[in-house]
């Protein structure tokens, strides 16, 4: 289509927008949601007191910052606000007390650090944040950072997982704060909200309708109760599955007892005493894993626990070889996947007795 046909027919040329972006997956650097503008302040004072109604505390990360653009876009649906949010300059963002919501926030562009409670936690595009109403927010995002954001209230999220569970929550739900969305049920959750996005661009789009966007909202949050890690994930799995067969047992025994060991898959199936395939299939159906991908998992867990109680003398590399990680680049990069943070960072808040 050329220049002037978009001009003279805006809606023809958003589509066509829309439509190309559908095809790739991909987001619009420009502002998303414009004709839901919600808030849009060049000048910080403004933003300061916006925020402060919401509940929030802005600062910008260096002062005078010429390219501060606050931009807050977005449809408010049963239980779920999306949206899109921008503020130029870098900023630090303080959630208070009083907000009781969920956040998944997803980088488009830029990098986002933030402090979870007690953990440190990098977010960009290849990996989304989750915030607890449960812990302490504190939250830079750099200059130019853009995102996607999911805002999910607790009550609706309390209302789900108690009846996942089938009882009343003894205490509070906390999510992990690092959300891989390049692999596994991360990519698969923000390929939907993302088509989400772009859907609700066209005035057509059945997600409009009242019906469909409180399911929308379901959606999101009982893809999150059941898929990502959090403090009630051990016993929803326990209600979900039936007691596992002996050899995935007799498996997880093993590995579990030679953690610092070099352990192969010959040796695991020969302990489980059952044919490969077999315990393969009882593994996928009974831990939603491999037998290896266990293995892997359980030592990345041995080494968090290690690197936090680290004493003097004991380093990431040494922690990482104890638990038989040949390779420390990968172990880097596979801890920081599933902790949101690297290794030397965890070692840092090591008391170190």
């Amino acid at each position: 289509m050329g220049t002037a046909a978009r001009s003279r027919y805006p809606r023809i040329a958003e589509a066509v927008h829309v439509v190309q972006n559908f095809a790739s997956m991909r987001l619009t650097p420009a502002p998303l949601f414009e004709r839901h503008r919600i808030f849009h302040s060049q000048d910080v004072e403004a933003t300061r007191a916006f925020l402060d109604g919401l509940n929030f505390r802005i600062e910008p990360l260096q002062r005078g910052a010429r390219d501060f653009d606050a931009r807050l876009n977005g449809i408010y649906m049963p239980g779920v606000w999306l949206g899109y949010v921008q503020y130029g300059a870098g900023v630090e963002l303080r959630r208070l007390p009083a907000r009781d919501d969920y956040w998944v926030q997803l980088p488009l562009r830029g990098h986002i650090e933030a402090r979870i409670g007690k953990d440190d936690v990098v977010s960009d595009p290849g990996r989304a944040l989750v915030t607890s109403p449960c812990r302490d927010n504190l939250v830079r995002y750099e200059a130019g950072t853009t995102r996607l954001n999911l805002s999910l209230t607790a009550a609706e999220m309390y209302r789900l997982l108690a009846a996942l569970l089938g009882e009343r929550l003894a205490a509070p739900l906390e999510f992990a704060p690092g959300l891989d969305v390049t692999e596994g049920h991360g990519r698969s959750l923000a390929r939907f909200v993302r088509m989400a996005t772009l859907d609700l661009h066209s005035p057509d789009s059945l997600l409009w309708n009242p019906l469909a966007m409180a399911e929308f909202g379901h959606f999101v949050m009982t893809a999150l109760l059941l898929s990502h890690p959090h403090s009630y994930s051990e016993r929803l799995r326990r209600r979900d599955k039936a007691p596992a067969p002996s050899d995935v047992k007799r498996a997880i025994e093993y590995m579990q007892g030679n953690l610092r060991a070099p352990v192969s898959l010959v040796d695991i199936v020969a302990e489980a005493g059952v044919p490969g395939r077999t315990l393969f299939k009882h593994f996928r159906d009974f831990r939603g894993t491999s037998p290896m991908q266990y293995l892997r998992n359980a030592r990345l867990e041995k080494a968090r626990e290690a690197l936090l109680g680290a004493r003097h003398g004991d380093t990431v590399t040494s922690v990482a070889m104890s638990l038989a990680f040949g390779h420390l680049g990968r172990f880097s990069l596979e801890y920081q996947r599933r902790f949101g943070e690297k290794p030397s960072e965890t070692i840092r808040r090591a008391p170190r007795r």
